[in-house]
């Protein structure tokens, strides 16, 4: 009977224990959500630096090369989001989006099986709104925890919004690599438009780059984002949101990137220079800004070159390790400008920061002082042993050349008569002139001053020496404009330096004298050209310090060389090594402003409408002008384009940078060339290097309205 009894009992009791568990386990459960829940991070989820703006580098003529800051661009709104740009993102990353509620089961039952039969986790199976719940609330780590945080805010955003305010937010918070945060930056970003304009193309290339943006970066990995795209593309045929023939017309319209491409590391210099100067004229407003510098790409990319081959030819043997160079027009506009020998090594602007004693160069505000006063080239000086208490400087060589005119001691860098020309002037005196001329550096009132024993940048050196140009004061400047999409900001005027006469006409065309015998008979004899040419040198004690600085009708460069711990080199002069770099910048740049005239060809007459298409020709060009390109023994003309010569040519030769070009013809002679997939009449008239010809295609002649809204090029200033 007992027995009978427990038996029953135990029959009763079994539910009530697997109803305890059960209760147990869901409770245990529910803890754990809400423990996880409960260690949301407050301000979590990635999110873009908080920079006052974003700012697109443009060169002189328009071309972008550097990009710093975060872009953010305009937000999408629910009711308007891009087609392509929807269809290419639920393709790849969400097929079901329109349909789960926040959780795609199916979609990690099969993200599951396919991981297991490659043996390796190979496909994720987060929707977009889990994504948006990673990327709004919470880290990138890959826990447990965070799993479970990130399905329960997916459905907690889907119970909140629709899935219209889901997919724009997420589109506005995901990050496409190269500073820009959410679709529509990346799309001005990378290809010049919003991402309203979108093609299916652009739209693919940019879903590509959710899961790897730094590094399918189209600026950065072209052909990656490329194959990356083609997948996106495959997706969007497969799930019917596409036609086959809409894909197949996306997959022959590879998009054209307007992006600038990873900035070269010796343009960083100048890139920092422009955006701290940029910051300070427009302040911390936080919009999206383009700013057009006055660097020449091709004189910037000569100063690079040249500064590092010198530097690793003739700087290896005399120990210098670092030089830096600046070229400025008359007005003060910087045209290149070498802040050192790698910008990956050391950000330190040698140009701008580094503050060096100028040795002979400060000879400079003494003999416009002393000419001033009243002495002319051809006054008598002498040359002599000077003793100034317990000092008693000397000249390079050791010895005195007795009586010669102030033409002759400032050509030959005398020392012991720019001391006396001082002591008879007076501290003041020369200083009064040095800050009429430009420089700002505090100097010591000491005799030693009058050598150079003082601390100055090559920038204000520079700018102290063209000033003499125009007899004006000159303001070295990077920037020419900036613009907050098409309403500008700041503007430069395009006017020479205007002002009070920094010396009379008098003791301006003297000193003009003097620079010039410095480069015909003096120590700068190695900066000689074809062409007048003044200047000065400058070297200080035991070769720490060697300088050139001189000028042409067009241009005023100045050169410094020395180590930055400050040690010694090996017998440095300002006449050697900084004067060699300069006369080799100069005379380099003198030939890269010569342009070739285009070879003048008959045009074909047309084929017959069922003749064979002619063969495309291939090869790396010669740039003759914008519209033109030689190719073997063959003048080719680009179709839809008015060519441009000079400036405008050697940019299109940067920017082919001897990569192969395909051009078929078409009618009336033309060509279409592309490089790497790219249109390149496309490709000129966006950046503004040519016209649109009469025959030109509406998708040409909607590029040189971008580049004419935009300033840019042959617009610029229009």
């Amino acid at each position: 009977m007992l027995g009978a009894t427990g038996r029953g009992l135990r029959a009763v009791f079994r539910p009530t224990y697997v109803l305890l568990a059960l209760s147990l386990a869901g409770l245990a459960f529910l803890g754990f959500i809400g423990w996880a829940m409960f260690r949301v991070p407050v301000g979590g989820g990635m999110s873009p630096d908080d920079t006052p703006a974003s700012l697109i580098l443009e060169s002189r003529d328009g071309t972008a090369f550097a990009a710093r800051g975060v872009l953010r661009g305009d937000a999408i709104d629910p009711a308007r989001i891009p087609k392509p740009l929807q269809d290419a993102v639920v393709a790849i990353e969400d097929r079901r989006f329109f349909e789960h509620n926040g959780l795609d089961l199916r979609g990690m039952v099969r993200a599951s099986v396919r991981n297991f039969e490659s043996g390796r986790t190979r496909q994720g199976a987060s929707t977009i709104t889990q994504q948006l719940a990673r990327l709004m609330f919470l880290s990138q780590d890959r826990s447990v925890v965070r799993k479970v945080q990130e399905a329960v805010l997916a459905l907690w955003l889907e119970a909140r919004l629709s899935k219209e305010e889901i997919l724009a937010r997420y589109l506005n918070a995901a990050y496409f690599g190269a500073g820009a945060w959410g679709a529509d930056a990346a799309a001005r970003r990378y290809f010049g438009k919003p991402a309203a304009e979108l093609n299916l193309a652009e739209a693919s290339m940019l879903a590509g780059l959710v899961r790897a943006p730094s590094n399918l970066a189209p600026n950065r990995n072209p052909d990656g984002a490329w194959r990356r795209a083609d997948l996106v593309l495959n997706a969007v045929q497969e799930t019917g949101r596409a036609t086959p023939q809409d894909v197949a017309a996306a997959r022959a319209a590879r998009p054209v990137l307007r992006a600038p491409p990873e900035m070269s590391p010796g343009r960083g210099y100048v890139a920092d220079w422009a955006e701290g100067e940029a910051r300070r004229l427009i302040g911390p407003l936080p919009v999206d800004l383009s700013v057009r510098t006055t660097l020449d790409p091709a004189l910037q990319d000569l100063a690079e070159r040249i500064v590092a081959g010198w530097l690793d030819g003739e700087g290896r043997r005399v120990n210098a390790t670092q030089a830096a160079l600046l070229a400025l027009s008359p007005d003060g506009a910087v045209l290149a400008a070498v802040g050192g020998r790698d910008y990956n090594a050391s950000q330190f602007n040698r140009v701008t920061q580094a503050r060096r004693q100028p040795g002979s160069l400060f000879k400079l505000f003494i003999y416009a002082a002393a000419l001033e006063a009243g002495m002319t080239p051809n006054t008598q000086v002498i040359d002599q042993p000077v003793r100034i208490g317990d000092w008693a400087p000397t000249n390079y060589g050791d010895r005195f050349r007795g009586p010669m005119t102030l033409r002759d001691a400032f050509a030959h860098s005398v020392n012991t008569v720019a001391v006396q020309l001082y002591a008879q002037l007076g501290h003041q005196r020369v200083m009064d002139v040095a800050r009429r001329m430009g420089l700002r550096s505090e100097m010591p009132n000491v005799p030693a001053v009058s050598l150079g024993s003082g601390e100055a940048t090559l920038l204000e050196m520079t700018a102290a020496f063209a000033s003499v140009a125009n007899n004006r004061a000159v303001e070295p400047h990077v920037i020419r404009g900036v613009r907050a999409r098409d309403r500008a900001l700041f503007t430069r005027p395009d006017t020479m330096p205007g002002g009070t006469p920094v010396l009379s006409a008098t003791a301006q065309q003297g000193l003009l004298d003097l620079m010039l015998s410095v480069v015909q008979s003096g120590t700068g004899t190695a900066a000689r050209l074809d062409r007048p040419v003044a200047g000065k040198t400058g070297t200080t004690q035991e070769s720490r310090d060697a300088w050139f600085i001189g000028m042409t009708a067009d241009v005023i460069v100045g050169v410094w060389v020395g180590n930055d711990d400050n040690t010694p080199m090996r017998n440095v002069t300002g006449g050697a090594l900084p004067a060699r770099i300069w006369a080799d910048f100069v005379r380099n740049a003198d030939r890269a402003k010569t342009a070739e005239a285009p070879i003048p060809t008959a045009a074909a007459p047309a084929p017959p409408a069922n003749a064979p298409r002619a063969a495309p020709i291939r090869g790396v060009p010669q740039v003759l002008d914008t519209a033109t390109l030689r190719l073997g023994s063959r003048a080719v003309q680009l179709t839809g384009v008015i060519g441009m010569r000079g400036e405008y040519a050697r940019q299109l030769d940067l920017y082919l940078a001897g990569r192969e070009v395909v051009c078929e013809p078409v009618a009336d002679g033309a060509h279409r060339c592309n490089v790497e997939g790219r249109d390149l009449s496309d490709v000129v008239l966006f950046n503004g290097g040519g016209r649109a010809s009469a025959d030109a295609s509406p998708a040409l002649r909607s590029s040189e309205a971008q580049a004419r809204e935009a300033g840019r090029g042959v617009w610029a200033g229009r």
